[in-house]
């Protein structure tokens, strides 16, 4: 379950199911183009493909999702300039007229920080069914899996019940995880690092387990070749392996399977999903650093910046407009 750059599956749709929708799950139909689990990306600066509109999405996508970068395709150029042009000035911390990668990269942060908790405060009244500003396992359960539990005889036989048979204890082991006090009600941050578990140290196990899970099929506790590229690729009328399906299969005997057993076990998937040795936040900034620094003095003016405006823009830093409305103290 990594949610991660353009890796994250979010589950149902519809009354009983917006709490699947809600959090990062899992649920989903087979791809038949290439998805990805990696929660920071691990690619460096010197392996990205030349900027086209498709590299651009990447940027976009892997700070905002791919819904939320479509805010400003609604913008007409000018427009999407003027608010980028509002935003540098608040990136420039120091106001000395240029934007740093150290600028850039605590901006991304704080953006994606308060991006967190805006959607968690966003469905924090959809499971807070008492108002007493805590969410109790009992009460997650009812407003997610309730009407299943309930009328268990419309869901027999069909996929949806065997979806919520797993998915109820999964849930409820991730809610324990999650709940460090053992009381079995969430505080708001505790109830974030739920949703988010990706985003806290204590819950990095969980992800590495949910992630093995998914796509352990055969159970045997590891993730063998054939299973890690079906979960990113699924043929299509036994038609040839496109050629990043061959480098993929590549990457997993190289790089992925570190002890060389022909499966990864859960600290190699940890090490695969979880990347410790990287920093997306300042890998990004310095991507938007390089790609717009005209004069290459390694900072950024506002006019590279607006020069190089849709790069930028849909990205987090721009936070799909949002920016220019919210009270910057807050972050």
């Amino acid at each position: 379950m990594a949610r991660g750059g353009r890796g994250r599956r979010l589950g149902f749709a519809l009354g009983l199911l917006l709490a699947l929708v809600l959090a990062p799950r899992v649920l989903r139909a087979k791809p038949t183009v290439r998805k990805e689990r990696v929660v920071r990306p691990d690619s460096e600066l010197g392996e990205r493909p030349p900027e086209d509109n498709q590299s651009f999405q990447y940027d976009h996508e892997a700070f905002l999702g791919k819904e939320d970068s479509k805010t400003f395709d609604q913008l007409t150029p000018d427009e999407s300039k003027e608010r980028l042009g509002k935003i540098v000035d608040r990136i420039d911390n120091d106001g000395d007229g240029f934007v740093t990668t150290e600028e850039l990269k605590t901006w991304i942060k704080r953006v994606q920080k308060r991006y967190i908790f805006d959607n968690v405060a966003k469905v924090w009244k959809d499971y807070d069914r008492d108002k007493d500003d805590k969410i109790s396992w009992e009460e997650y359960k009812q407003a997610t899996y309730g009407y299943y539990l309930g009328n268990p005889a419309e869901f027999h036989d069909s996929s949806d019940h065997h979806t919520f048979k797993k998915m109820l204890p999964r849930d409820e082991r991730r809610f324990k995880a999650a709940d460090l006090d053992g009381d079995l009600t969430a505080t708001r941050e505790e109830f974030t690092a739920f949703l988010h578990p990706e985003e806290f140290e204590h819950m990095k196990e969980i992800v590495v387990l949910e992630t093995l899970e998914d796509i352990d099929k055969n159970g045997d506790g590891f993730v063998d070749q054939d299973e890690y590229i079906a979960d990113m690729f699924s043929h299509e009328e036994n038609g040839p392996e496109p050629d990043w399906v061959l480098s993929e299969r590549e990457q997993f005997n190289e790089f992925r399977d570190l002890n060389k057993d022909g499966k990864l076990d859960k600290d190699e998937i940890r090490h695969w999903i979880l990347p410790q040795d990287y920093d997306h936040a300042q890998a990004e900034a310095r991507h938007l650093v390089y790609e717009s620094d005209k004069n290459k003095d390694e900072k950024l003016t506002k006019e590279e910046i607006l020069e190089n405006w849709n790069m930028f823009v849909g990205s987090q830093a721009t936070n799909y407009g949002e920016d220019l409305t919210k009270n910057h103290d807050e972050l």
